[in-house]
Parts: C-alpha cells; sequence; structure tokens
C-alpha cells in the first residue's frame, strides 16, 4: 500500500490485475541482469568504468517485415561465453551473472563448461574474470572471483556451493538505488 505525505491512500485507477510474470529457466536472473545493465550505464555516464553486455550470437532464418521486421525463425549460431565484458583502470574484466532461489547453495549446474573455460582463459591471459550471484530469497548478491568457482566446478566432489562460501570468501556487493548493484566497489575490494 502506497501512501502520499498527508496519509491518504494512492488508489491505483486502472484495475485489471496486473500481468504476472512466469518465472522459467530462461527468464531466471532477467532482474539481475536488467539491475547490472543500469548499474553499466551509470558507470559509463560517470567515467568510471565501461563494461559491455554481450549479445548472444544468433543466426536469423527468417523475418517478417509485415509486421515491424519481427524475428520469426532463428538459432543460435554458436554458445556464448559470459553476461559482460569490458575494462576498468586498465584492466580487462569479464563476468557472469547468475541467480538463483536456493538460500543455502548456488547450483553448480547453472554454469556451463565453455563458460569454465572462457574464464580459465581470462585468467590466464591476465584478465579479471568473476561471478556476480544473488541470492534471490535472501536479498543479496554477491561477487565471487572466476577461480573460486572453477575449483568447485572441477572438484565434482559437491553439486553446489554454500552459502557460507560466499559470505566468507565472496564480497557482498551493495544494492541501491543508482547504481543498482554496485560491484566496482566489490571489484576495487578484491583485485586492486
Amino acid at each position: 500500500m502506497i501512501k502520499y505525505p498527508d496519509g491518504t491512500v494512492y488508489k491505483k485507477k486502472d484495475t485489471k490485475p496486473a500481468k504476472r510474470r512466469i518465472l522459467t529457466a530462461s527468464n531466471r536472473g532477467m532482474s539481475l541482469e536488467n539491475d547490472i545493465n543500469i548499474t553499466n550505464e551509470y558507470y559509463k555516464d560517470k567515467d568510471i568504468c565501461l563494461i559491455l553486455k554481450r549479445p548472444t550470437p544468433i543466426n536469423v532464418v527468417k523475418v517478417d517485415y509485415d509486421h515491424g521486421a519481427r524475428i520469426i525463425d532463428a538459432y543460435f549460431e554458436k554458445q556464448s561465453t559470459t553476461d559482460y565484458n569490458g575494462i576498468y583502470r586498465g584492466k580487462y574484466i569479464d563476468f557472469e551473472a547468475k541467480n538463483t532461489k536456493n538460500k543455502a547453495s548456488f547450483p553448480l549446474s547453472n554454469i556451463y563448461k565453455h563458460q569454465i573455460e572462457h574464464l580459465e582463459a581470462v585468467i590466464h591471459h591476465g584478465g579479471i574474470a568473476f561471478f556476480i550471484v544473488e541470492f534471490e530469497t535472501l536479498g543479496k548478491v554477491f561477487l565471487l572471483d572466476a577461480q573460486d568457482v572453477i575449483n568447485f566446478y572441477k572438484r565434482e566432489e559437491r553439486k553446489s556451493i554454500p552459502i557460507s562460501y560466499f559470505i566468507e570468501n565472496g564480497i557482498e556487493i551493495d544494492q541501491g538505488y543508482n547504481p543498482r548493484v554496485d560491484y566496482i566497489k566489490a571489484v576495487d575490494k578484491k583485485y586492486f
């Protein structure tokens, strides 16, 4: 319920029920990505860094030009690597954003082998590589170094990374209005 400063209650004029967004595996984490995209615009506008969302490579097969050039048929050209890359303080940065509803751990099944291989190459060449993981039900977002995730992934002893590992070894990211997910502070703390 929203109240005006004088105590009166705000009433919505349109009484139609709001359209519910159904959460599926394909759109899970889109809220986190949206927040990171807004944060990246803030960073760019303030000349802090240049981090871009990497587009998913698709090959368009059929387009319907009668309805505003709508793509009718397309397929993924190749596997995408990670979500974001760019430059900060003269260093190449590459990271993946992930989301989980799990309160106790982050499932490694959310990470793909080609992403691990890509991040290993980034580290090998001296870049900064990490994961931003949102524990949605806890309202917490962490930065965790990619090497930590790679080690868990390759050991195959566990199928997840416990939240306690994020708390002990990761950095909790401040969340606010602008920037929404202030991950550059965590990058400074971890890598600079």
